[in-house]
């Protein structure tokens, strides 16, 4: 499958965070997997290198905005680049080309790639597919969101997104997931 992996862009090489990532991108790699990612720095950089260094395809989606934004190119281990002009239509492309997500921390980006997969979910403008967070402070913030607007998030539109503990327990979640064709 191709499994789109969001995360920040901070994550230096040798942090806590960047290892994270670094050991998420091996096994999607190593289960046969091609990872998706935002094609830059940080957790998109470690995700990348981690897959490639296990023998992975590596897709990077890019956009000339964010290149604008912050001079950047794809990072070195970017098998496959697709470059946008906007940022609109590369996180549409994250979305469409996927066929699960995994989120790792990250921030203002990161939280907009889940609320965007997580909002065409439940309006079924994709296909089901997983929707993965990974770690206490995702399902923190959600649930303090949910309980917080009351009424307004359906019990029924909360289960389009999970929560796993650590990258281990991500891939045994999409292990059960069989891809539609």
């Amino acid at each position: 499958m191709k499994i789109t992996v969001f995360g920040g862009s901070s994550p230096q090489p040798g942090s806590p965070e960047y290892e994270q990532a670094y050991q998420l991108g091996k096994l999607l790699a190593l289960a046969g997997h091609t990872a998706v990612t935002g094609g830059y720095i940080g957790t998109m950089e470690a995700v990348s290198r981690g897959a490639r260094e296990a023998g992975g395809h590596v897709i990077g989606i890019t956009c000339k905005e964010i290149e604008r934004y912050r001079p950047i190119s794809a990072n070195a281990w970017v098998v496959e680049e697709i470059a946008f002009e906007s940022l609109k239509d590369r996180l549409y492309a994250l979305i469409d080309t996927c066929d699960a997500a995994i989120a790792l921390p990250g921030g203002v980006g990161t939280l907009a790639e889940i609320s965007l997969m997580w909002n065409l979910l439940i309006i079924e403008g994709q296909p089901a597919k997983p929707l993965i967070a990974i770690g206490a402070v995702w399902k923190t913030v959600m649930d303090t969101f949910i309980s917080g607007q009351g009424g307004y998030i359906h019990e029924m539109d909360r289960g389009w997104l999970r929560y796993a503990d650590n990258v281990e327990m991500s891939l045994e979640m999409l292990s059960g997931w069989k891809k539609k064709d």
